[in-house]
């Protein structure tokens, strides 16, 4: 028996492309980031089709074999009829096309619910100011932007900003009174060829508080401080523990502790506090 491929041409498209080609699903997944609903949902087709692949090969695997197609030139054909009966078989009303389309759609859109941070008991003890409250509102929806492209908890980042600027009060300044934009009190290192502003602040050196003049990094916007501390937390090997902790709001200040954010002895139970505050009052 011989099996027809005469079916098997393929237009060059990527939508009528096999869906083994990897090229064609890198293609379809580096559009789909670029938010085009075409492309998420050619995507989630390609997605089916890979699915619909292995479960037609798990199903011959099942079936009893004659020997009549165990050639290799017949084994070819039916692997590429296999692969053409997968594509054609994904993208059906009702099927888990549209299924994987809504899923990439609210991932992207950042609709997905994010999991649940739980409260510690310390919570229950904190009574959020007026100040704190307005500091939250006022940053909520940069951070979130942030978050959702980074991973890491915008009530984290909220907190530790709060803590860091006493929720606004002592935010860092230029010398004419204009905000730094730096909620974070990241230092100008090196490597930073940004605008910068000196200011006298506390160093614990030996376990005790000195007063040293540094100087830090200045934004355009507050957003920008967001997604600068983003990158530091997320491309810095030295706080890999804390990125995998951020199920955890103890875990995630403790390990900003250990890796060396602050000089502060207590700069993880302080932190923790922040953070328990900012999700209080999120959630009320």
């Amino acid at each position: 028996m011989q099996t027809s491929l005469s079916a098997m041409s393929m237009s060059p498209s990527t939508g009528q492309g096999l869906a083994a080609d990897a090229r064609s699903l890198d293609a379809l997944k580096l559009a789909a980031n670029g938010n085009d609903p075409k492309a998420v949902r050619e995507a989630a087709k390609q997605f089916e089709s890979l699915f619909m692949r292995e479960l037609i090969k798990s199903m011959r695997e099942a079936t009893m074999k004659s020997g009549l197609l165990d050639s290799d030139g017949e084994k070819l054909g039916t692997d590429l009829l296999d692969q053409q009966f997968a594509v054609q078989l994904s993208g059906l009303p009702g099927g888990l096309t549209d299924a994987i389309t809504r899923q990439l759609t609210q991932q992207m859109s950042g609709t997905a619910k994010a999991p649940t941070i739980a409260l510690g008991a310390e919570a229950a003890r904190i009574k959020p100011a007026a100040n704190q409250r307005s500091f939250v509102e006022q940053h909520d929806d940069a951070a979130e932007r942030v978050s959702r492209e980074t991973g890491i908890p915008a009530s984290f980042m909220i907190g530790q900003a709060g803590h860091e600027t006493g929720w606004g009060r002592s935010e860092i300044r230029h010398r004419d009174g204009t905000p730094s934009h730096n909620l974070f009190g990241i230092k100008a290192g090196g490597s930073w060829t940004g605008p910068t502003v000196a200011v006298t602040t506390t160093e614990y050196i030996g376990g005790e508080p000195r007063k040293v003049t540094a100087r830090f990094r200045a934004y355009d916007s507050y957003e920008e401080s967001f997604r600068d501390y983003a990158r530091l937390i997320g491309n810095s090997p030295r706080y890999e523990k804390a990125r995998a902790s951020v199920s955890s709001v103890s875990a995630y200040a403790s390990e900003l502790h250990r890796a060396g954010y602050a000089t502060d002895p207590a700069y993880a139970a302080k932190l923790s506090r922040a953070i328990h505050t900012t999700l209080k009052i999120q959630r009320t």
